[in-house]
């Protein structure tokens, strides 16, 4: 295969990938004399881009980590569900697969604070920011890197969603790296690149499944291609295909002894089609969705339209651009042809990765010089996003509850919910809280604000939670607890495990900030020992009265 020349001529200059000392940007000091801390910030970036990438980095992270800690008193569902499953160590689960949970109980054993967590959101998108730069920087000024980043985190997905840590946010980093090394696989042909091609993939697999659908937009453009196909004649790859295999080897080993459990739970997410309409306005409505929350990052880029287009501004050739092209549209279209075809419900956060490379594919379409009048304007358009996302933060978590009284998982009060329940139950049975029989969201909050850090039976459904151990929970009671239906009985589902349990008078807490109050039903599931002797303490009272 043929990769990147040794030299390209720009603007008259020879040009080595990597050494952009050929594109001149207008950020370079000796370009314009810098004067203030804004200019001399903006020059670095030419000759120091690292240095520029980490401080906007420092500055996403601070934000992003600093609100959600602020004013999220509860955490978010998706991480009470990631430390109930994950402190379990398991190679596979019901619903998803293990990566983002594993993480965030090496977190709480690491650090166990809330911040923790949200900094795991930050980790993530920054790491894929980062594979997003260094792409850019091979073709491209570190302006032009700084513009495409600045681009992309116009989208949501990558800030104000992001504290909610989950299988969406963690999948980031290797999209971006499977994006980046398969740029570089396909122009120099190296096998380095098409090694870390197939970890990026594989390790994605254990991030989210989802990403069988950029293996299947990369797979069909190395076949529609003319110039990628040729690389099917050398064993990049192969290797690459190869070496995912044997990544995520031990999980599908785990999917085949386990019936291959996880997809019902995605089938259950992709709603069934009900008829002809559907093949055409589920894809639709997801295309709208995903359209609709492009529009920051569109308005980001526009400065980048009013410039005339040279062709010399980056060093991207008609290949790059298609790559790029494929990187920033092909997922998208997979995913759409997909519920076209089958009818099938979208979600429209299924959207988390698939624009990581609208940013590049744009600066390389438009191809206008970004100096340091455009790349400001970038940046205040950037930064009045961004202060528009943290102010609607703000406004949603700590102003509107106290007027909408609309449920907000973050406003539960879990903390006092753990409480009361661990409380009470030791003053009944002077054991600790071992086990808890609930959904995931109350057993999980029990079970991380509770001292105890009881385990959690989730829903009642032992094919749930195959690592827990009935007998044990039967030695060691516990609690069962629900939300809905009648506080004073136990739920039927739960009746097969917890039907003996001992109701106790309801609990009534209130949601944080005005926002109303949730009434929990709950029982004691008495230890063995304790339960045996009630019964003979109820036999001797029986028979003295006779």
């Amino acid at each position: 295969m043929t990769g990147h020349p040794a030299e390209r001529v720009v603007g008259g200059h020879p040009f080595v990938p990597g050494n952009r000392s050929s594109m001149v940007d207008g950020l370079s000091p000796a370009r314009q004399p810098a004067s203030g801390i804004a200019c001399t910030l903006l020059s670095s970036i030419g000759e120091r881009p690292w240095a520029g990438f980490l401080l906007f980095a420092a500055a996403h992270a601070t934000i992003w980590t600093i609100l959600p800690f602020a004013l999220y008193p509860n955490l978010p569902l998706d991480i009470i569900e990631a430390l109930t499953y994950g402190r379990e160590w398991q190679l596979g689960y019901d619903k998803l697969p293990p990566l983002p949970w594993w993480l965030v109980e090496i977190a709480h054993r690491t650090l166990d604070s809330d911040v923790a967590y949200y900094v795991l959101g930050q980790l993530s998108v920054l790491a894929a920011f980062a594979a997003v730069w260094t792409g850019m920087l091979r073709i491209a000024t570190p302006a032009a890197a700084a513009a495409a980043v600045l681009v992309i985190d116009g989208l949501h997905f990558f800030n104000f969603t992001a504290p909610k840590f989950n299988h969406d946010v963690i999948q980031l980093p290797f999209w971006a790296l499977a994006g980046l090394s398969f740029h570089g696989a396909l122009r120099t042909g190296r096998l380095g690149h098409w090694a870390v091609l197939g970890l990026a993939l594989g390790f994605a697999f254990w991030a989210k499944y989802f990403v069988v659908i950029l293996g299947f937009a990369l797979a069909i453009f190395l076949l529609i291609d003319s110039r990628a196909r040729r690389c099917l004649a050398t064993p990049g790859p192969y290797l690459a295909a190869a070496i995912c295999l044997v990544v995520i080897a031990p999980h599908l080993v785990w999917l085949h002894e386990n019936h291959w459990l996880p997809l019902s739970y995605a089938a259950s997410r992709a709603k069934a089609t009900h008829g002809l309409l559907d093949h055409v306005t589920r894809p639709a409505l997801f295309a709208f969705a995903q359209s609709f929350w492009l529009l920051p990052a569109i308005i980001i880029s526009l400065p980048l339209f009013r410039r005339p287009y040279e062709s010399e501004a980056t060093t991207a050739d008609d290949y790059d651009r298609r790559i790029f092209a494929l990187l920033a549209f092909g997922p998208a279209i997979t995913v759409i042809a997909a519920s076209a075809l089958s009818g099938r419900g979208l979600i429209s956060m299924w959207g988390y990765p698939l624009w990581l490379f609208l940013g590049p594919w744009i600066v390389v379409s438009v191809s206008s010089r970004i100096d340091r009048a455009c790349l400001a304007q970038l940046a205040a358009t950037w930064g009045a996003v961004m202060a528009v996302y943290a102010l609607t933060f703000v406004v949603q978590y700590a102003v509107l509850p106290h007027f909408d009284h609309r449920y907000r998982a973050v406003l539960f009060p879990g903390d006092r919910l753990a409480q009361e329940i661990s409380d009470r139950f030791h003053a009944q049975t002077g054991a600790p809280l071992a086990y808890i029989v609930g959904t995931m969201w109350l057993g999980g909050n029990i079970s991380h604000y509770s001292a105890d850090r009881p385990r959690t039976l989730i829903d009642g459904d032992p094919r749930r939670a195959p690592w827990i151990d009935l007998s044990d929970l039967a030695a060691s009671g516990g609690v069962v607890v629900w939300s809905t239906g009648d506080p004073h009985t136990i739920p039927d589902a739960y009746a097969a495990v917890a039907g003996g349990a001992a109701v106790q008078p309801p609990l009534t807490i209130p949601m944080r900030r005005g926002n109303g109050e949730v009434t929990i039903g709950w029982g004691i599931i008495p230890p063995v020992r304790q339960a045996a002797g009630m019964r003979m303490w109820k036999s001797s009272v029986y028979s003295q009265s006779w």
